[in-house]
C-alpha cells in the first residue's frame, strides 16, 4: 500500500478494535500492533482523524493501559460499556457509531480506511462511494472479512501482509502456517481501476 500513495490525499482512519482484537486472537492466539498498523494504513497521505472504537468490560483485565496506549499514539477512542441483559447475553457493537462518524467526517476526506472485515458495513462502503464520491479502503484480516468486502472497495489490505503488525508470542510463530506466496500475491491486489484519484 505505501507503493504509489498519493500524499496529498486527505485520510480518516477507523478502528474497530473488537473485530481487530478477536481475529488477531483466533488466528494467531496474538494481538495488533495498532501503531505499525496506522503508520502501513496512512502510507505518507495527510491523515486527518484517527478513531477507535472500544468497549470497556472490566478494567482489572489492564484495558485501561491498552487504552492508554491508544491515546498516546495521537488515537481518538469512542467508547461504551459492555451491556449484559439479564438473560446472561453481552452486546457491545459500534457499528452504527463508526458508520455516522465515516459519514460526518467523509466531507473532510478524499479516503476512509475502515480497519475492519465485518461486513455489515458493506451499505456503509457503497453509500461513501456512491453517494460521497470517496475512496474506500479496508485493511484488515482476509481470512475473517467478509468477502464482499474485499471486492467491493476500493483497495484491500490483509493484516497478515503486513510486516511487525502482528505482536507473535513464540506459541502463535509455531500454530500459524504460513500463507502460500501465491495467495499473499492476490491478498495484497489492489483494483486500481476502481480508485479515483
Amino acid at each position: 500500500m505505501a507503493n504509489g500513495a498519493n500524499t496529498e490525499q486527505r485520510i480518516g482512519i477507523f478502528l474497530d478494535i473488537q473485530n481487530l482484537y478477536h481475529s488477531a486472537k483466533n488466528l494467531h492466539g496474538s494481538r495488533v500492533n495498532y501503531k505499525e498498523l496506522i503508520k502501513y494504513a496512512a502510507s505518507g497521505r495527510k491523515v486527518v482523524r484517527i478513531i477507535a472504537y472500544v468497549v470497556a468490560s472490566d478494567s482489572q483485565t489492564g484495558e485501561d493501559a491498552f487504552f492508554g496506549a491508544l491515546e498516546k499514539e495521537g488515537i481518538e477512542l469512542r467508547m461504551k460499556d459492555l451491556q449484559v441483559y439479564p438473560s446472561g447475553v453481552k452486546k457491545a457493537d459500534w457499528d452504527v457509531g463508526m458508520a455516522v462518524d465515516a459519514i460526518r467526517l467523509a466531507p473532510s476526506l478524499d479516503v476512509v480506511i475502515l480497519a475492519t472485515g465485518d461486513g455489515d458495513f458493506m451499505p456503509l462502503v457503497e453509500y461513501l462511494q456512491i453517494g460521497m464520491g470517496k475512496i474506500v479502503e479496508v485493511i484488515a484480516f482476509s481470512r475473517t472479512t467478509s468477502s464482499k468486502m474485499k471486492e467491493g472497495v476500493n483497495r484491500f489490505t490483509d493484516v497478515d501482509n503486513i510486516p511487525k503488525v502482528i505482536f507473535r508470542s513464540g506459541r502463535s510463530r509455531r500454530q500459524s502456517a504460513p500463507v502460500p506466496q501465491q495467495n499473499r500475491a492476490a491478498n495484497q491486489s489492489v483494483n486500481k481501476n476502481k480508485i479515483k484519484q
